[in-house]
């Protein structure tokens, strides 16, 4: 009898494997980071060419073999073609799917992680919210839900009575409901001194996309 799984989540990873076969990275809701191999999901005429491309979410059956998993079935709930419609947000979701593919692990529970990089990828692209502090507060998050972040006492003296605010807002705050504020032009500064130290100490990894973003964000 063979063994499938059934998991819900998002291609955060895809690797070309052979002439036609490819080679995706799930972060799921109920088993964390998970590998699987996509037959023939290059071929043009494949029911794999768009629903196991980056950022796409939805249900995903699996296979079990020995040693790695194949996908049988996928249904897409979300395939984020805004996001891919927009070189700008496509670089910070690019940006966001590396950085969290670094900092989950194989069946562990990322929900909350996997939630924070749904809502993440959700508010790129908004006019009432720019990319960049989406950035900030996607990184932020990330931070205090690994419980590696902590607001320092020389930081209520040194910044604005706003920007800590903030970063008690993002501590306290369930990831789907993160993204309904903007700050002010000083705060975003602040905020960003502070993401520096903090990327520096919890986050010292360079990304392929972050070099991309400096261009944007000039």
């Amino acid at each position: 009898m063979q063994d499938f799984q059934l998991v819900t989540g998002m291609v955060i990873h895809q690797d070309p494997v052979g002439d036609y076969d490819r080679r995706i990275v799930l972060l799921t809701k109920d088993s964390g980071k998970i590998s699987a191999f996509a037959k023939g999901a290059r071929r043009p005429n494949s029911k794999y060419v768009s629903t196991t491309d980056l950022f796409c979410f939805g249900d995903f059956k699996l296979y079990a073999g020995r040693d790695s998993f194949t996908v049988t079935d996928v249904s897409i709930k979300n395939y984020f073609s805004e996001i891919r419609a927009d070189l700008d947000a496509s670089l910070y979701g690019m940006y966001f799917l590396e950085v969290v593919e670094y900092n989950t692990r194989q069946f562990n529970d990322e929900l909350n992680i996997l939630r924070l990089l749904y809502s993440s990828v959700k508010a790129l692209g908004r006019e009432d919210i720019p990319n960049s502090l989406v950035k900030l507060i996607f990184e932020f998050k990330l931070y205090f839900l690994q419980g590696e972040f902590a607001i320092k006492e020389e930081w209520r003296r040194r910044y604005k009575p706003s920007t800590i605010y903030t970063l008690e807002f993002i501590g306290n705050t369930k990831p789907e409901k993160l993204y309904t504020f903007n700050v002010s032009d000083e705060v975003m500064k602040e905020l960003i001194t502070i993401s520096k130290e903090a990327k520096r100490q919890l986050m010292p990894a360079s990304f392929k996309s972050e070099e991309m973003l400096k261009i944007v964000e000039i």
